[in-house]
């Protein structure tokens, strides 16, 4: 594997990057390490960069349609990453997946309705739902033998209580599981007992680690997919967050119908050139690059998994089965999470993610982001050392 290309350390600062140029708005302190906000310090893929530059030497850049190929080469990885066969028609392009959250939860909800979501997991979940005026419904995960579990009879008894939406998070983020085949069959199961749409959040699924295997919701069965919306993106997965690109799958022409009218009403019409250019390329080149891109991650993982072993004891990771994100368990500390959260800031420098925001079970925990060379890696593990060990 050519680990160059990852071992890089590039300086992001004065790029109006949010992870690095906001952590005097978002911390109140300017010189941390960022290892808080969910995109990598890698380059873009090459092949990403050659399509952009190409691109911007035609130097009109007018109102632009989705090319043909975007469609082919999303409906062609979607087969070989995820065995997943849809059609061109399924797909629909918006600039975000938490946007498309908001659509969606606008299209197929109305006021004051219930939502189901599972905590802890990524904030704009909730965010969403309440400033749509809808209300949470909490399936709280459980957590067995450091790994989260859903509580299948309290699913039940949340969901059959008029709750009419179900947002699932598939890989969950932050906890790195990739739910099983059974698990997303029997959620699906009883949401389709009790009439529930399911609304899959599938940002991170193709960063799943050796040994896993992610699994479509939608492509479980045709009745299954019949009630089903994915969200998908490249984002994640090759660094392309700023471009603001991804796209909803469903075969429900009713429910692709509600979820176009709502953008329409939003005003959006389509991505911009070169979100168009960058997905393309992306999937249309992606493979081997991510392939080594996992490898370095998972290195990564180990890494920092056997540095908190060993060097911060008292604390506790949860191995990811997806992604490049940490959840790290500090309740061992005896800390509340503004303790945990000063020392962090003011002893060690670094900036991660307060597991508080997560929602209820995500007291006590960090969440870090270990999509960095291994340089920024061990700096921030030495910094974690630092403020949360006595030594």
């Amino acid at each position: 594997m050519n680990s160059s290309i990852f071992d890089e350390s590039l300086n992001r600062k004065n790029t109006s990057s949010l992870k690095w140029d906001a952590l005097q708005t978002i911390y109140g302190i300017e010189d941390l390490l960022p290892m808080w906000v969910a995109d990598m310090d890698f380059p873009a893929p090459p092949f990403v960069q050659e399509a952009l530059i190409e691109r911007i030497k035609h130097p009109v850049f007018g109102y632009t349609i989705a090319p043909p190929s975007v469609y082919g080469h999303i409906t062609d990885w979607l087969q070989t990453r995820h065995s997943w066969e849809i059609t061109k028609d399924q797909i629909t392009f918006s600039p975000g997946v938490v946007s498309s959250i908001g659509t969606a939860i606008q299209a197929l909800t109305k006021p004051n309705e219930r939502i189901l979501i599972q905590s802890p997991v990524y904030m704009p979940f909730f965010d969403m739902v309440k400033r749509n005026g809808r209300e949470v419904v909490l399936n709280e995960l459980q957590l067995v033998d450091n790994r989260y579990t859903i509580d299948f009879t309290d699913f039940e008894e949340k969901i059959k209580n008029d709750v009419k939406l179900f947002l699932l998070c598939s890989p969950h983020n932050p906890g790195g599981r990739v739910w099983t085949k059974a698990e997303l069959q029997k959620m699906s199961e009883l949401c389709l007992q009790y009439n529930v749409t399911i609304v899959s959040d599938e940002i991170h699924a193709d960063l799943i680690h050796s040994s896993y295997q992610h699994v479509p919701t939608a492509s479980l069965n045709p009745t299954i997919a019949d009630n089903t919306i994915t969200f998908m993106a490249p984002s994640k997965t090759f660094n392309l967050a700023g471009l603001q690109a991804s796209y909803m799958i469903t075969n429900n022409k009713k429910l692709q119908l509600a979820f176009k009218r709502v953008q329409e009403a939003q005003g959006f019409h389509g991505l911009n050139t070169f979100a168009l250019t960058a997905m393309d390329a992306a999937y249309h080149k992606g493979g081997q690059w991510l392939d080594e891109l996992l490898a370095y991650i998972e290195a990564n993982i180990q890494i920092a998994e056997s540095f908190i072993a060993n060097e911060i004891p008292t604390l506790s990771c949860m191995h990811p089965e997806a992604s490049y994100l940490l959840w790290i368990d500090c309740r061992g500390l005896g800390l509340t999470d503004q303790q945990i959260q000063d020392a962090l800031l003011q002893k060690g420098k670094l900036a991660l993610e307060p597991g508080k925001k997560y929602g209820p079970g995500g007291e006590g925990f960090v969440r870090m982001n270990v999509g960095c060379p291994r340089s920024v890696l061990l700096d921030g593990l030495n910094r974690l050392k630092l403020a949360l060990t006595n030594n």
